[in-house]
C-alpha cells in the first residue's frame, strides 16, 4: 500500500526485555528497520514499568530475567497485562524446557520461539504475533499441549458436541495427521509414521487447516490442546 492513499501501516511497536546488553543490543540492531522499537529493560522491575509506561504492540520477552519474586518471563507477563492489556508477549530464550515453555505460555504468552531462530523468522514471528497469531517454535509444539494440560474440559455437553462436530469434519486419516502435527511433528516424520509421503501429508495438513478454518500449524497446536484431543 503506498502512502499517498492514507493505508499504509504503521510499523508495529515493540518491546525488548532481555538481561544480556550484547544480545538485546544486537536484536534491536535486527529489528529497528521493520518496528519502532519504543522501549527496552533487563530485569523484572523496571520491564513492568517500561511496558506499563510504552504500551507496545508486542513484547519480545526472555524467559529467564532477574529481579522481582523470582518468576522471570513469567512473572513479568503476569504483572504487565493489567497495565497493558492490549500488548502481545512473545517469548525468546535460548531455553526449551517443558517448565519454561509452559510458564509463560500460561501466563499469557502468544506465542514462544527460541533464540537459534534467524533475524527474518524472527520479524516474521513477530508480525504474526501483532496480528494476532500464535507462533511457536515447530519442537515445541508439545510442550505447549502439556501447558493445556491442567486446563479444565468442556463445561457441559453442549461444548463438547461442538468438539466432536468440528472433528467429524475431519476424515480418519486426516485426524491421523493432524494429531501429529499438533504435537510437533514434521511433515517428513508424519510420512513416516503413517507411511506415506511427504506431499500427501501437505495435501492432508492443508485439508485439515481448510476444514477448520484455521490459517497455520500454531493455530492447530492451540486448537487441539483446547479440545484435549491429543
Amino acid at each position: 500500500m503506498s502512502e499517498q492513499d492514507g493505508t499504509r501501516r504503521k510499523p508495529v511497536r515493540i518491546a525488548v526485555v532481555d538481561d544480556h546488553e550484547m544480545f538485546r543490543a544486537g536484536v534491536i540492531a535486527t529489528l529497528a528497520p521493520t518496528f519502532d522499537v519504543v522501549g527496552q529493560a533487563a530485569d523484572v522491575e523496571s520491564s513492568v514499568m517500561m511496558i506499563a509506561d510504552t504500551k507496545p504492540d508486542v513484547v519480545l520477552l526472555d524467559v529467564h530475567v532477574p529481579g522481582g519474586e523470582g518468576g522471570g518471563g513469567a512473572e513479568i507477563l503476569a504483572k504487565s497485562l493489567p497495565l497493558s492489556p492490549d500488548s502481545a508477549f512473545l517469548a525468546l530464550s535460548v531455553s526449551d524446557s517443558a517448565q519454561d515453555v509452559g510458564a509463560v505460555i500460561r501466563a499469557g504468552a502468544r506465542g514462544y520461539v527460541t533464540k537459534t531462530i534467524t533475524g527474518n523468522e524472527l520479524i516474521h514471528s513477530i508480525e504474526q504475533v501483532a496480528d494476532g497469531y500464535a507462533v511457536f517454535s515447530p519442537k515445541l509444539a508439545g510442550f505447549v499441549l502439556s501447558a493445556f494440560q491442567g486446563a479444565p474440559p468442556a463445561a457441559d455437553d453442549a461444548a463438547r458436541q461442538v468438539h466432536d462436530s468440528e472433528l467429524d469434519r475431519l476424515s480418519t486419516r486426516e485426524q491421523e495427521v493432524m494429531r501429529l502435527i499438533a504435537r510437533g511433528y514434521t511433515y517428513k516424520e508424519v510420512a513416516a509414521e503413517l507411511f506415506i509421503s511427504v506431499k500427501t501429508v501437505e495435501t492432508h495438513v492443508s485439508s485439515v487447516l481448510r476444514k477448520l478454518q484455521l490459517s497455520n500449524r500454531n493455530e492447530l497446536t492451540l486448537w487441539a490442546a483446547d479440545r484435549h484431543i491429543v
